[in-house]
């Protein structure tokens, strides 16, 4: 038997393409399906349970906060169970919490027991990556752990592909259904993945295990942490004002082809998305190529920056012009699991996992703050909604920066070690 999980873990160690590289991928496959169906089911859905006219709006922003306090909740629980009892159990624990929801999300009938089951989705979908993340780079070589987390991220976002797709042909409720089973046939996958050798040996060591106050014991580790989150945020600015709300955000906008969002709405998801498969892809490749973190993610913000401004700015006339610049800006915040190899690189064995589940769901969790930044500053503006969101993007993207720049370069660091 030992002869048998040695072979496996030589397997992981050596072959890109793994048992826990290809788990980890389906496990964020349906993460990233579920945790953008609500965006593209939203008007739909909220229209079978009696809504119409702006309460369409101000209900879904509602839901989409409820889910996002589930995901910075979950994402600190699953984030020290994985530092305490091990990565592979939460890996499947938060997979079968987050199939179950979708399960319950198809089932609803109230805009209460909505918000309900969009909490318990969020608390569930916030473990998934993080450890899956902290699986893969812990298993293989820190030559390849860069290819192993870029397939986990570029499968992964696929998912939002094939739930615009279903969403197309399915009824709202179906399209949870099929989300909830893909997640439960992931659990036969158990048997397939071995658990970090890394994890198991900090399992012999009198240390602390997955303290979330450890990140905030001293200003240097503190701010160390808070870096890791502000590199990934613009990326939640971009999603969620220019993509998910674009039914909003459009109309301030030189944009003035006519789109029905009640229709065309999975449809943006879904390129924007496809774009960030080629981005997830690209910056993976970029990362090796130029054998840094950093530089990587310093291709990719000026065009982000590039085309959000093109989206505001620039008359476009065509949907098929505007369907391509949502591939553009999905290429071009293409860094998303740079930011979290990023995040699991910068800490030690005893902290990795709450860390790199933490920072990713903080970031997504963010969209709430930026929300309120967004409303402060219409009221300062006299409600200028251009203005305002312009005005966040340049904080948000201002404070990635600073935080790219003055974090240590961790490509190719050696990560068995403890804090």
């Amino acid at each position: 038997m030992s002869q048998i999980l040695d072979e496996i873990k030589n397997k992981q160690q050596t072959s890109v393409l793994n048992a826990t590289v290809i788990v980890a991928a389906l496990g964020y496959f349906v993460d990233v399906y579920d945790l953008i169906l609500f965006g593209m089911v939203r008007i739909s859905s909220l229209t079978d349970l009696g809504l119409s006219g702006d309460k369409l709006n101000s209900v879904g922003v509602d839901l989409h906060n409820w889910q996002m306090w589930g995901m910075m909740l979950g994402g600190i629980f699953w984030g020290i169970l994985g530092d305490k009892k091990g990565r592979l159990s939460v890996l499947f624990a938060s997979i079968l919490t987050y199939s179950v929801a979708n399960i319950a999300n198809g089932m609803i009938t109230s805009v209460d027991g909505y918000a309900l089951w969009r909490f318990v989705a969020g608390f569930g979908l916030a473990g998934e990556l993080g450890v899956g993340i902290t699986l893969v780079a812990e298993s293989m070589t820190k030559e390849t752990r860069g290819y192993g987390t870029m397939l986990v991220a570029s499968i992964g976002v696929t998912g939002a592909i094939v739930a615009a797709i279903l969403t197309n042909y399915f009824h709202w409720r179906t399209v949870y259904y099929i989300g909830g089973g893909l997640g439960l046939s992931l659990l036969l996958l158990r048997i397939s993945v071995i658990e970090s050798e890394m994890f198991s040996h900090t399992k012999e060591q009198n240390i602390q295990k997955g303290n979330f106050f450890q990140l905030f014991s001293n200003k240097e580790t503190f701010v160390k942490y808070l870096k890791c989150i502000l590199i990934g945020i613009p990326i939640w600015w971009l999603i969620g004002f220019l993509i998910i709300y674009a039914s909003i955000f459009v109309k301030v906008s030189h944009i003035d082809t006519p789109l029905d969002f009640a229709k065309e709405q999975p449809v943006i998801i879904m390129l924007y998305y496809i774009g960030l498969t080629f981005g997830d892809i690209l910056s993976g490749f970029v990362s090796q190529i130029l054998e840094s973190r950093k530089k990587a993610v310093l291709w990719f913000i000026p065009f982000m920056v590039l085309f959000s401004l093109i989206y505001f700015f620039v008359p476009i006339h065509s949907k098929t012009i505007f369907y391509t610049l949502c591939v553009l800006l999905g290429i071009s915040s293409g860094y998303w699991a740079i930011f979290i190899t990023i995040a699991a690189e910068q800490f030690g064995t005893n902290i990795r996992s709450t860390v790199s589940t933490t920072a990713p769901n903080f970031v997504r969790g963010a969209f709430v703050l930026l929300n309120y930044m967004l409303i402060a500053c219409m009221y300062f503006f006299n409600n200028n909604l251009l203005l305002s969101v312009l005005i966040v993007g340049v904080i948000t993207f201002g404070a990635a920066l600073w935080a790219l720049f003055t974090l240590p370069e961790t490509f190719g660091k050696e990560l068995d070690y403890t804090e």
